[in-house]
């Protein structure tokens, strides 16, 4: 394997969900993307093979360089002191909630110290979290909390298209009081800051409106003249190709047709149910602002069928894909 292949280290997630058995079975295939390092659980990696009838074995390591990984050797660096070897597959349970919270923390901070050049998480559950007294909405409000930031957007993206959003893991009737110029244009800016480094280029930007038909010259609200405008107004003078505010209903059709290489989403489902179905189960979630690469796969835990070993690994690879691009080796001697 080749040393300029970035190191990324891989979070096991809620184990009582499709996490061990994805990473199983994507191994395989992440191998030509990067130097892969599973921080999580061995008994449950051990399960996730187990499950998909895979004959490699788990090599248990203290440090992510320790050793290479290869097609039978699969490294997992332990985090946390939870006791899993109980969980069930496909019920909330604390410990297992408490441990995705574990493998996470102990990821970022290896990759902080430039141990590794990069994070891909399997998905945790939101309910696991608060279960064990941790109370964070996902994966984006630990990251920005660990990492020290203050600016930072949730991003799917899926091929040639990436939606950040402006207001994230809330109920739809707080979404109102947290929409301001000032977050409208700030995702504006880490949208257009990730998609120079994706694209190599300056991207075009679509801002979209949040009232139906961008409240059709106000008879369905004015956030769109008092809030949105103002600040693709902003956007433009601070360099950015940012237009809109334009209705929703049609803004992710051109976007799909090519117009656009990002869109700035108000909410979360706004964005979210759009790139899903154009992803078709490849879209990928990425942590904008944050001083680390961090890219996850864009689907939950699947608890429904967690354990069964039939979940598709495929947007694991593509997360992982888009992280070793983001990625930069860190010229480390090992």
């Amino acid at each position: 394997m080749s040393s300029s292949l970035p190191r990324l280290l891989i979070t096991l997630g809620d184990v009582a969900g499709i996490g061990p058995e994805i990473v199983a079975r994507a191994w395989p295939d992440l191998l030509p993307l990067c130097r892969p390092v599973i921080v999580g659980d061995p008994l449950w990696v051990r399960r996730g093979l187990e499950w998909i009838g895979s004959p490699a074995r788990v090599h248990v390591i203290a440090h992510p360089g320790e050793v290479e990984p290869s097609v039978d050797v699969l490294p997992c660096l332990p985090a946390g002191e939870q006791d899993l070897s109980q969980v069930e597959p496909g019920r909330v349970c604390a410990v297992a909630g408490r441990a995705a919270y574990d493998f996470l923390c102990r990821a970022i901070d290896l990759t902080l110290a430039g141990d590794a050049d990069g994070i891909v998480t399997a998905p945790l559950h939101k309910e696991g979290l608060h279960a064990a007294g941790l109370p964070y909405p996902g994966h984006t409000e630990i990251l920005a909390e660990r990492t020290g930031v203050k600016e930072f957007a949730m991003v799917l993206a899926v091929g040639n298209l990436a939606v950040a959003h402006v207001t994230l893991h809330m109920a739809l009737r707080d979404v109102f009081r947290h929409l301001t110029p000032a977050a409208v244009l700030e995702k504006a800016h880490l949208l257009d800051d990730l998609l120079t480094r994706m694209l190599g280029r300056r991207p075009r930007l679509g801002i979209a409106a949040l009232n139906p038909h961008a409240s059709d010259g106000g008879l369905f609200g004015d956030e769109e003249a008092t809030i949105i405008a103002p600040a693709v107004e902003a956007a433009r003078k601070d360099g950015l190709d940012a237009s809109g505010p334009w209705p929703r209903d049609t803004l992710f059709v051109r976007a799909r047709h090519g117009e656009f290489d990002g869109i700035v989403a108000m909410y979360h489902d706004q964005g979210h149910i759009a790139l899903k179905l154009l992803g078709e189960g490849r879209a990928v979630n990425i942590c904008a602002g944050l001083p680390i690469v961090r890219t996850s796969v864009a689907h939950g835990t699947a608890y429904d069928i967690a354990g069964r070993g039939v979940a598709d690994a495929g947007s694991l690879v593509e997360a992982t894909r888009v992280a070793a691009l983001l990625s930069r080796p860190h010229g480390r001697s090992e």
